[in-house]
């Protein structure tokens, strides 16, 4: 709910402060104090566009800021740590929440979400949550097809919810069948050519049994083999230097003679030195034979051996190029028989699809069935209990129809849902936007509201002049109806009858003052003397009448008693 707005330099308000706060409060004032403006500073936190004349003449901007008391965990909060801002917790699962509106004589708007910077469409999507506002111009919520058929599901309840979650369940299973089946049969052709790309692919890779890194290996091998007699001629150079073949002399025994001169030397520190070339010696010994076996090697290759080679490194090539590389071939090998039996099943899979598409399209017109039924029967308690309030809304011969009737088929079921009026005996009933007079209008839209909100309430409802059109009893009736919405929602109603404002637990007096030059006006809360003086004046337009003021003290004890 809101607790508190601001609003400064907006129409003809100055400055002023509301205090709302929970229950029924109840906005009057002389026409023209700026009623409407309190209406159109809740539009701006609420998102609406912004329009510059309804910035304060001369004024450079208008501001309007309000504080909301939301829960502490929720789509609200959700939405508010989304855009950057944060809620102040006050206990009790609950927060407070400050949002703020300015608006420059040029159009320019900014917006603030509990303390950051945000887009207007921030604030729209929050009063999707937090309010609902009836204007003299849009008397009734329900004016669309969907809205009137998410109001029946809401007042419907648990039967309703649980046969529309089933649908949705069927529906959806149904439109991915339909849409796998589409695949299947649309892209028949291509399928048909994928299965056989990848059978020649497959056996390609199959018979080729390459190995992963087996091309690094191989390039190697075929760098060595082309290069066999110059590796030849170093390897056999480097063998003859340390194993004194021919006329080089013989490493092992120069070293062998270097390790016998340090002995002979009588100090241990050359003994050290002495160990250090016999290890030489021993290594030496090592690297001849292994050269030795490395020459052997190249002895036993020939080109033969490279021919196998470059040949085996041409059908990996082919591999390679085909697949990217080589690691890719092989992977393909290990995935592709999976997607080929698949290609390969399509005929099987048609027929299994077609037939669980079958299946699932008669489950979905039995859950469509049963939710067809949990609406209608939701209709006829929606429509009975509509037309209890218009009755006692002083409309004694209306009747509300709510027809609920084959529609076309989506997520949200079968149905069309629409609410008809029959003003009086005899009419036939018809949408109620063009069955229903302007007080008649605004009876209809507040006994909707008020039978939809005792299962399904809006945190904040705001009525400008909802009571337009009316008077006398049905006045009254308005005024006890709007209380009655109070015990579950907020409501703030801006209002000329004092029929309706005695049934506000807040009264707020739009002020009107006139300092010579700029008009201005002011808010202030109504208690005692004050309000009675108040609804004196909207009797008879006479706060002192002592007339006006014995009915204005009449209304307020009936409300009280009432409550």
């Amino acid at each position: 709910m809101i607790e508190e707005m601001r609003l400064r330099d907006l129409g003809v308000i100055a400055e002023a402060t509301l205090p709302i706060g929970s229950g029924f409060t109840a906005i009057t004032g002389e026409t023209g104090a700026g009623k409407t403006m309190v209406v159109t500073g809740l539009g701006l936190l609420l998102g609406q566009r912004a329009d510059s004349g309804a910035v304060r003449a001369g004024a450079a901007q208008a501001s309007v800021d309000g504080t909301w008391i939301v829960p502490e965990h929720g789509p609200v909060a959700d939405r508010v740590h989304e855009a950057g801002g944060d809620v102040e917790p006050i206990g009790s699962g609950l927060a407070e929440l400050l949002v703020g509106r300015s608006l420059s004589s040029e159009g320019r708007s900014r917006a603030t979400v509990g303390g950051r910077a945000a887009p207007a469409t921030v604030l729209a999507d929050l009063a999707d949550h937090l309010v609902v506002v009836h204007g003299q111009s849009d008397q009734l919520r329900l004016r669309t097809a969907a809205a009137q058929r998410d109001a029946l599901d809401r007042f419907g309840g648990a039967p309703v919810e649980d046969a529309l979650r089933a649908y949705r369940t069927a529906y959806e299973r149904l439109r991915e069948l339909a849409r796998e089946l589409t695949m299947l049969t649309d892209d028949r052709d291509a399928r048909m050519l994928e299965a056989q790309a990848l059978r020649v692919a497959l056996a390609e890779i199959e018979q080729a049994e390459p190995r992963s890194g087996e091309d690094a290996e191989l390039a190697l091998r075929a760098e060595r083999l082309a290069n066999a007699e110059e590796l030849r001629a170093a390897a056999a150079t480097a063998h003859e230097m340390l194993s004194g073949e021919g006329d080089t002399p013989d490493v092992g025994v120069l070293l062998a003679e270097s390790r016998r001169a340090l002995e002979r030397g009588h100090d241990p520190a050359l003994d050290g030195l002495a160990a250090q070339v016999a290890d030489l010696g021993y290594r030496a010994a090592d690297l001849a034979h292994a050269i030795a076996g490395y020459l052997a090697d190249l002895d036993e290759t020939g080109p033969h051996e490279l021919a196998a080679v470059e040949e085996r490194r041409a059908v990996l090539g082919g591999l390679i190029r085909a697949h990217g590389s080589l690691d890719a071939a092989i992977a393909l090998l290990e995935s592709g028989s999976a997607r080929l039996a698949e290609l390969d099943d399509d005929g099987a899979r048609i027929e299994r699809l077609t037939r669980e598409r079958d299946a699932a399209a008669s489950a979905l017109d039995e859950y469509a069935a049963a939710l067809t039924a949990a609406r209608s029967e939701a209709a006829v308690r929606l429509g009975d209990a509509v037309t209890d309030e218009l009755h006692a809304l002083a409309m004694p011969d209306a009747h509300v129809v709510v027809a609920v009737t084959p529609g076309t088929e989506s997520a949200t079921g079968r149905d069309d849902v629409a609410i008809l009026l029959a003003p009086h005996v005899g009419a036939e009933p018809r949408p109620v936007a063009k069955s229903a007079s302007g007080g008649e209008l605004s009876r209809v839209m507040l006994a909707i509201e008020v039978v939809i909100a005792s299962v399904d309430p809006v945190p904040t409802f705001v009525f400008d002049e909802v009571d337009a059109g009316i008077g006398g009893a049905a006045a009254i009736e308005v005024g006890r109806r709007l209380a009655r919405l109070a015990r579950s929602s907020q409501v703030i109603a801006v209002t000329h009858l004092a029929q309706v404002a005695a049934f506000a637990n807040n009264h707020l007096s739009v002020v009107k003052a006139n300092d010579g030059s700029v008009t201005a006006s002011d808010v202030r809360r109504l208690d005692g003397a004050d309000r009675e003086a108040e609804m004196a004046r909207l009797l008879s337009g006479m706060p002192d009448s002592n007339a006006a003021l014995s009915h204005a003290r009449e209304l307020l004890t009936l409300a009280t008693r009432a409550a």
